[in-house]
């Protein structure tokens, strides 16, 4: 579903961002709304990557739900070197497809529904906090109230968690255990 070039541009982005004395912080910002049904995979993605306890210091993992902004302060005390937002996007592409976006053009293609539009969050957090900011968007395939992530979309949930795992972690992970997976 997904092309690898979305895993390069994050692996090219942290190894950029390395230092020689340290690895760059990650804050991974789950957008989304979790009634909405696809519309949720930001924040399965965080809520994934929370649940598996990974190292404090090096990454953040938050649910911002339909309000990103809201957490600005929980970014701007953990003070990243990237913030990778992930939300549902319409691609028009296969449920499950994701990309990498840039979210400088991203006021017209978002699947959810927030308060700000995310281009002005991104803005924001970029200059406020003197750090780069990326966008991973996630094809929906529905987006119905009350309706659970689809098996393509979950799917892809658990690829990109995977891949920030291998990324920041050193470890491979092919599926999260079930017990570890959100279900809105």
């Amino acid at each position: 579903m997904s092309n690898k070039s979305w895993q390069e541009r994050l692996r090219a982005d942290l190894q950029l961002l390395s230092k020689s004395d340290s690895a760059p912080r990650l804050a991974v910002m789950g957008i989304g709304h979790e009634l909405c049904g696809d519309d949720a995979v930001g924040m399965q993605i965080a809520g994934m990557l929370r649940s598996l306890h990974l190292d404090p210091e090096r990454i953040l993992a938050v649910e911002a739900g339909p309000a990103p902004e809201n957490f600005t302060g929980v970014f701007r005390r953990f003070k990243p070197d990237l913030i990778l937002m992930i939300d549902a996007a319409l691609l028009n592409e296969e449920p499950g497809s994701v990309r990498w976006l840039d979210w400088k053009q991203a006021d017209g293609f978002s699947a959810s529904t927030h308060t700000l539009p995310i281009h002005l969050v991104a803005s924001y957090l970029s200059m406020e906090l003197n750090c780069n900011v990326e966008l991973i968007g996630i094809q929906p395939e529905q987006t119905f109230v009350d309706a659970p992530l689809t098996p393509r979309v979950r799917k892809a949930a658990e690829e990109v968690v995977s891949v920030i795992m291998e990324l920041v972690q050193g470890q491979k992970l092919s599926v999260p255990n079930k017990e570890n997976i959100m279900s809105f």
